[in-house]
């Protein structure tokens, strides 16, 4: 099992999300903003298992990107997690450690936070690596 290749994924995710120009003036980070924008995108927790087989090392990364909008009702939120979605289906940036074999969809998770007024969806890619 490696961990080595965590931080390039979350580095080639970044940039993939950032430089999007269907994400244009929406705000990307890997930690809470102290005063949250509106409407954002946090790239969060992720659990990593080993992938290791014969041929090498490798792991396979549960990486959560997470949509959070204090828009009224969910369609903004929707809408983003849609463009992100989408993104991720696509080529991420080579990285900088490791191989990106696969790279899926896995599960989102849409739901109310606070007393409701924020809206916060978990997109949860599955990614194997080779090390």
């Amino acid at each position: 099992m490696s961990y080595a290749a965590a931080a390039a994924l979350q580095a080639a995710v970044f940039q993939q999300l950032s430089t999007a120009p269907v994400l244009a003036g929406v705000a990307v980070h890997d930690a809470l903003p102290p005063s949250p924008p509106g409407l954002f995108v946090l790239i969060g927790p992720e659990d990593v298992r080993d992938a290791s087989d014969k041929s090498g090392a490798g792991a396979d990364h549960r990486l959560v990107i997470s949509v959070i909008s204090d828009a009224e009702g969910f369609l903004a939120a929707k809408t983003l997690s849609v463009a992100i979605s989408d993104l991720m289906a696509t080529p991420l940036p080579a990285l900088s450690r490791g191989r990106l074999v696969s790279l899926a969809f896995d599960r989102a998770v849409a739901r109310r936070i606070g007393e409701g007024t924020v809206r916060r969806i978990d997109l949860t890619f599955r990614a194997r690596i080779e090390i």
